[in-house]
C-alpha cells in the first residue's frame, strides 16, 4: 500500500471543507446541514492527520468550529481559493530578486494577497516596494500557479505571477516579513528555495527576455489520486 503525503491529504481536506460550507451556505434542509457538518468533521480530521499526525487529531473540533464560523449564505459563501500575487523582479544585470521569509525561512520572490480595491498589478508593486524596497514595473503576466500544490501554503491559493523589471529603490528588507534578500544569478539560487522545480524555467525565461504563454499547472489524471 502507497503511503498518502501530507500535501495530498492537505488538499483533500480543503477540498472536502470546501464543498460542504459551500453546501451549507446554500442549503435550506436541515437534513443537508448535518450532512455537510459530518464531511466538515471528517475533512478535519484529515486536515489535523496532515499537519500534526495522528496524536493531533484529538483537537480537530477546533477547526470545525474555524470553518462553520466562516460559512456565509448564498453566493457570498461559495469557497473558493483565496487570491494572491507573486512578483520576479529582474533587474539590468538578468538576476532575480528573492527575499527569505521570516515566517518560514524558506527563500521566494516577492507575494502578497490581493487587497480589496487594488488591481492585481498595483499589490504587486505595492508588495514589491513594502518588503524590499524596490520599486517595480509589472511588465506581463507569465503565470498561475496553485500554492497548495507548489508546497507554499496549507491552504487554498492561486496566485497570479507578474514578470517585473526593477525601477528604482534600494534593497531594504521589510523587518518583519524578511530575514534576508537580495539579487541572485540563475547558476547561485539561495537554499531553501520552494517550488522552484514549477516556477524557475519560466521565471529565468522572462528574466531572459523570452516571450512564452502564461504557465499554469498541468492536469493531474485522474484528479483526485493522480500526481504531477
Amino acid at each position: 500500500m502507497t503511503d498518502v503525503g501530507e500535501q495530498t491529504l492537505r488538499r483533500w481536506a480543503e477540498s472536502l471543507a470546501g464543498v460542504a460550507r459551500t453546501g451549507l451556505g446554500f442549503t435550506e434542509s436541515q437534513y443537508e446541514r448535518e450532512r455537510y457538518q459530518e464531511i466538515l468533521a471528517i475533512a478535519a480530521d484529515i486536515r489535523v492527520q496532515a499537519d500534526e499526525g495522528l496524536d493531533g487529531v484529538t483537537g480537530a473540533e477546533d477547526l470545525v468550529t474555524e470553518w462553520l464560523g466562516s460559512v456565509d449564505r448564498g453566493v457570498p459563501g461559495y469557497v473558493t481559493p483565496k487570491l494572491a500575487v507573486g512578483a520576479a523582479v529582474s533587474n539590468d544585470d538578468g538576476q532575480l530578486l528573492l527575499i527569505q521569509r521570516a515566517d518560514s525561512g524558506v527563500w521566494l520572490y516577492p507575494t502578497g494577497w490581493c487587497d480589496v480595491g487594488y488591481s492585481a498589478s498595483e499589490v504587486v508593486a505595492k508588495e514589491v516596494e513594502e518588503e524590499t524596497g524596490i520599486l517595480a514595473e509589472p511588465l506581463r503576466l507569465i503565470g498561475v500557479l496553485d500554492g497548495l500544490r507548489l508546497g507554499m501554503s496549507r491552504i487554498p491559493i492561486y496566485s497570479l505571477l507578474f514578470h517585473c523589471r526593477a525601477v528604482g529603490g534600494e534593497l531594504r528588507a521589510h523587518p518583519l516579513e524578511c530575514t534576508d534578500l537580495g539579487w541572485f544569478d540563475e547558476s547561485n539560487l539561495p537554499e531553501p528555495l520552494v517550488g522552484f522545480e514549477r516556477w524557475g524555467d519560466t521565471v529565468f525565461a522572462a528574466v531572459r527576455g523570452e516571450h512564452r504563454d502564461v504557465y499554469y499547472d498541468t492536469l493531474r489524471r485522474p484528479v483526485w489520486r493522480g500526481q504531477p
